[in-house]
């Protein structure tokens, strides 16, 4: 035993299908890094909650710990909960514990967003052009700024990348505009297809009340090809990326962006933020919802995670955060 485990930090969901593709993904992650034990846990609303998953750990001989958000974006999740649930459980167990970054913008992801964009062109027989297209984006959206401009980014990547005429953003809550809003706007511009694209890693409510809104603006617009494309889900190269996060800690590849972070930096519109400090607001939601793979901590083959986000609270970064080891929890 090296000492060495993986800790897969998930968001949770109440979603059952939401919580069968994180295991799914969890399982791929663990099999390409046999060498260490995997285990993983929610913040909320599902079981194992991560004190579970680390207990699992400890319970295996680990003393040295490689979390990874699980995770698109550095949004309040990533920059302050779960952070602060890993210091004081290692402050707590004298445990080393090092946190990786966020999956953030990677090429490899925005490749495996290309192929579900594909996927969904290659479903229809039309001969409408990427000239005749619009590619609509839609992210989770939160009360980060930063993180917002990343959904913003990616579509321009992928609009340019793959040659659309034009691309629109949208987010399905907390930021503007909302889905409905940003797929009406899209019709107004007299292209003859939109792609819907839900930038998320997982399915859940919010995912399916993307497609319901893609639906009833179709609907409405009966001259336009509507496609739908699918999520990130278990994509390899979404795996590639987890694997990547996981084993750059050990080179010191942990460094977030928080050049624009609102918690560190006087950003504009949230000064308020400044320095807020770092503290979880998630126990009254630990643990409660879905009730399966509660048993299990294990990181082959029995977890359940979802990153449906079927809420909307973002809470803060610290200015001073307690470190993790290599100051790897958003330094």
């Amino acid at each position: 035993m090296s000492g060495i485990g993986v800790m897969i930090c998930g968001h949770g969901s109440r979603d059952e299908a939401a919580c069968d593709e994180f295991r799914h993904v969890v399982d791929q992650i663990a099999e390409s890094l046999p060498e260490w034990p995997v285990a993983m846990g929610y913040l909320e609303f599902a079981r194992p909650i991560i004190r579970d998953g680390l207990d699992s750990l400890r319970a295996r001989g680990v003393d040295h710990v490689l979390a990874v958000p699980g995770m698109l974006f550095a949004a309040g999740h990533v920059k302050n909960d779960v952070p602060s649930v890993l210091n004081v459980y290692a402050k707590e167990h004298g445990l080393r514990l090092d946190m990786g970054r966020d999956l953030g913008i990677d090429a490899k992801l925005l490749s495996a967003a290309r192929d579900r964009i594909d996927a969904a062109l290659q479903r229809t027989e039309s001969d409408i052009g990427l000239d005749e297209s619009c590619l609509v984006v839609i992210g989770r959206g939160t009360s980060d700024s930063d993180a917002n401009g990343n959904v913003a980014k990616v579509a321009r990547m992928l609009w340019e990348g793959i040659g659309f005429a034009h691309a629109e953003i949208g987010y399905s809550g907390v930021a503007h505009p909302r889905t409905e809003v940003a797929l009406e706007r899209a019709t107004r511009l007299g292209f003859k297809r939109i792609v819907v694209f839900p930038y998320f890693l997982f399915t859940g409510v919010l995912v399916r009340r993307i497609y319901e809104a893609a639906d009833m603006v179709a609907a409405r617009h009966p001259e336009i090809e509507f496609l739908q494309a699918h999520y990130l889900d278990d994509h390899p190269l979404v795996i590639e990326t987890f694997v990547d996060r996981i084993r750059g800690i050990r080179g010191g590849d942990v460094n977030m962006n928080c050049s624009l972070c609102k918690y560190r930096t006087q950003v504009l519109g949230f000064e308020r933020d400044l320095g807020a400090p770092q503290e979880s607001h998630h126990h009254h939601v630990e643990g409660i919802g879905t009730d399966g793979g509660h048993h299990h901590h294990d990181g082959h083959g029995h977890h359940h995670h979802g990153n449906g986000h079927d809420h909307h609270h973002d809470h803060a970064h610290p200015h001073e955060m307690p470190k993790l080891a290599n100051g790897a929890a958003g330094d």
